[in-house]
């Protein structure tokens, strides 16, 4: 869990454990690439079967 909080979010998991402000921001930008997945997905969704 350390290894992937360090290389996905740049701190470690003590550090958002601890951290309230810290925690807030991870779970925002986890938030947003949700979002943009999601949209994402759904383009390709449209585009996929506009052709068919």
């Amino acid at each position: 869990m350390e290894k992937a909080m360090q290389s996905a979010h740049g701190i470690g998991y003590e550090v958002y454990k601890r951290k309230h402000e810290i925690r807030m921001q991870v779970e925002r930008r986890r938030e947003n690439d949700y979002i943009q997945s999601r949209r994402l997905i759904a383009d390709l969704d449209r585009k996929v079967h506009a052709h068919l």
